[in-house]
């Protein structure tokens, strides 16, 4: 196989899943070839739609905004965390960290609930255990991406369980959280094969942000075999 790009995004289109409450996305054409010579699509969306990444600053406006970041915290070699076949609003345990968490590893956590994408089962996705979390920044790792919605709990409809426990944990260490990936199941089958794997999460650059939609991006090199 050599080098392959797996990519790990959501794409943006009008009516796509958002967190509830948040602005929803459109997607519509502003200009046309046939009536402006060229076409040009008009946005509607928050900076938390699709595949996005959390700034420390999303959860405290003390904490560093998206462009005070190193353009390291989105980059890197990365390692997965096999957290499928969990049922519904599970909390994910440290027990199911993988070896190979330091400083500058990318955290990519599969619970396999992308393949829920688009239905209202994909607000009940597992999530991360606060003690994980500890771990997590205990280990030196600041970037954590997860196939879900969220690394906490989404509250069911009309339930107040709202939590954000997880990301208070990694945002208040200076983690930033990549929401919403998808296909994580081939980066762990990479992993599984000794595969070395790096990962690019580079958002857009919006000034002041607490987050922005990324383009997720997984390089998977079965020559770079790990031992």
């Amino acid at each position: 196989m050599g080098v392959e790009l797996l990519d790990l995004s959501v794409p943006i289109v009008t009516g796509m899943p958002v967190y509830p409450g948040d602005p929803e996305v459109e997607a519509v054409p502003a200009l046309t070839v046939a009536e402006a010579g060229v076409n040009v699509l008009r946005l509607h969306m928050g900076s938390q739609s699709g595949t996005h990444v959390d700034a420390p600053f999303h959860i405290d406006d003390s904490l560093p905004r998206l462009d005070e970041l190193p353009l390291t915290r989105f980059t890197g070699p990365a390692v997965v965390m096999d957290a499928r076949g969990l049922p519904p609003r599970a909390p994910i345990g440290p027990d199911l960290l993988p070896a190979g968490l330091e400083p500058g590893v990318i955290l990519l956590i599969a619970t396999g609930w992308s393949e829920r994408w688009g239905s209202e089962d994909y607000l009940g996705h597992p999530y991360v255990a606060a003690e994980t979390a500890e771990a997590v920044v205990a280990s030196g790792v600041r970037t954590v991406g997860i196939d879900a919605l969220s690394v906490d709990q989404t509250a069911p409809p009309g339930s107040d369980e709202f939590s954000l426990a997880a990301h208070r944990i990694l945002c208040g260490a200076g983690a930033v959280i990549a929401e919403n990936l998808t296909g994580l199941g081939r980066v762990v089958e990479a992993q599984d094969s000794g595969c070395a794997i790096e990962v690019s999460l580079f958002p857009i650059a919006l000034a002041g942000a607490d987050g922005a939609p990324a383009r997720a991006v997984a390089r998977v090199d079965d020559r770079a075999v790990l031992i």
